[in-house]
């Protein structure tokens, strides 16, 4: 198992760990209604993808 053999400084530890945060996802707007909606994904308001409706959402709440 490895040991270190010195100690490691916090500036360095911590200029290692500076890309270790949390993102915030990018947003599109869906074309039909205009809701935000993460890329590459179905509209979760009117199941649209890319100008075609992939899920029926009239027939799912019903």
């Amino acid at each position: 198992m490895a040991h270190p053999k010195h100690r490691i400084s916090r500036q360095r530890k911590n200029k290692r760990r500076t890309h270790h945060k949390a993102e915030v996802p990018t947003l599109s707007t869906c074309s039909n209604c205009g809701s935000a909606v993460l890329y590459h994904r179905v509209c979760p308001e009117c199941g649209y993808y890319r100008g075609r409706l992939i899920i029926d959402n009239q027939t799912v709440e019903a």
